[in-house]
């Protein structure tokens, strides 16, 4: 039996008091701590290669390991928060967190850096501790728009990241890097300590197993649609990370100022989520947001077939992409933590895996299937998998339906 919030889950007149507005920024910033340290090392992976003795290939790992094992904290961090609450799962994956980033920083080969780099990865509870606690301290339809103005912290902070982090390493050191990852990560512990309370509506479900409680949301068609649509959507722009330079040439320097309209299309995006998500029913705001990325890039695809094939008509329908996904990201995780209220933290645990998962398996797919480094092919693919967003939101849509009139009046 599925439930979209429970009265405790959803306190309207406390998500409008000082202590809510204080609670929701410690949330804001939990979710911004907890995806900076993704790509801030990026501009000093060549010198701590240098420095630490790696091949390029091991040093990469840094990042691109440190995805995969942030997809599984994902996964079961979610489940444990309901068990056991968010407040104590914050708290230890920040102190983790902290000694990991010490242990980088300390670190004198590259193996003892993988490993503390690893255990770095433990802050992504915190993400999905800030997306539940935004849920839980909210109504339904504010939660919706409090989760579109979070997600523009989510779309800053990373692309702030590399920019900090090259200048630490140009100045102090790679070592600077992960010295001030951990003095971040004490001024976000020793604030939580005073401000996060316990968000959670109850902890009686201790008697059930994980496993039933991953079986519970994999059974239910809602929560698979909400998934896909997040996965197609993610997807849609990992093709264009990879597929862009590729295609477009020209420096570095102009291909990355063109690129950077996808990331500020998204935190336009999630501004127009929190103004105006609240008015419009959930799955009508998700058909919305995947039409006007499928527009944006059939348009493109039009320009390309009229011969137009220079860098302003390839990126500027691509920003449509940022936009839509701004749009559909805190919308779709909203929706997927509020089937079971006492399985919010597993159900955005589980969709933030499924959507990194979903979206690199797609990505994966697409690059087979590419015939060639084409630009007309590229917007093709993207179109084919953003319609399939744009499916997945009118199940959505039509699932929510029959529960939005039942709770109509009259």
């Amino acid at each position: 039996m599925t439930c979209e919030a429970s009265p405790r889950s959803s306190p309207t007149r406390a998500t409008q008091s000082p202590e809510s507005a204080s609670r929701f920024a410690i949330f804001v910033l939990l979710s911004a701590l907890s995806v900076v340290p993704v790509n801030l090392i990026a501009p000093a992976l060549p010198t701590m290669a240098v420095e630490l003795l790696s091949d390029p290939a091991v040093i990469s790992l840094a990042v691109a390991g440190y995805a995969v094992v942030t997809a599984l904290v994902e996964l079961i961090s979610g489940a444990i928060s309901d068990r056991y609450g968010r407040r104590p799962v914050a708290l230890v994956s920040m102190a983790i967190f902290i000694l990991a980033s010490i242990g980088c920083a300390a670190s004198a080969n590259i193996m003892t850096f993988l490993f503390f780099r690893a255990l770095q990865a433990a802050i992504a509870a915190c993400f999905s501790v800030a997306l539940v606690g935004i849920k839980e301290t909210s109504s339904d339809r504010d939660g919706a728009s409090r989760m579109g103005y979070a997600a523009m912290a989510w779309a800053l902070a990373p692309m702030l990241g590399p920019t900090v982090g090259g200048a630490l390493d140009q100045f102090l050191g790679w070592r600077a890097i992960f010295i001030t990852l951990a003095l971040c990560g004490t001024a976000m512990l020793l604030l939580s300590l005073r401000a996060l309370g316990e968000t959670a509506p109850s902890l009686t479900w201790r008697e059930r197993s994980y496993l039933k409680s991953y079986a519970l949301l994999l059974g239910s068609v809602r929560f698979w649609a909400y998934a896909a649509c997040m996965a197609f959507s993610t997807a849609t722009l990992y093709i264009f990370l990879v597929g862009a330079p590729l295609v477009i040439g020209g420096s570095s320097a102009v291909l990355g100022l063109y690129m950077g309209l996808v990331p500020t299309g998204f935190i336009f995006g999630s501004y127009l989520t929190g103004r105006f998500a609240s008015r419009f029913p959930r799955g009508t705001a998700l058909i919305a947001a995947r039409a006007l990325t499928c527009a944006g890039l059939l348009v493109g695809l039009m320009l390309t077939t009229m011969g137009n094939t220079d860098a302003p008509a390839f990126f500027l329908p691509c920003m449509f992409i940022g936009i839509g996904n701004g749009l559909t990201l805190p919308l779709a995780n909203m929706g997927a933590m509020s089937l079971h209220s006492d399985l919010s933290g597993t159900a955005a645990g589980l969709a933030a895996a499924m959507q990194m998962g979903g979206g690199a398996v797609i990505v994966s797919i697409a690059g087979i299937l590419l015939p060639e480094a084409d630009t007309h092919a590229l917007l093709a693919m993207m179109l084919s998998v953003a319609l399939l967003a744009l499916f997945a939101a009118t199940v959505v849509a039509l699932l929510e339906r029959p529960l939005t009139t039942a709770h109509r009046p009259g």
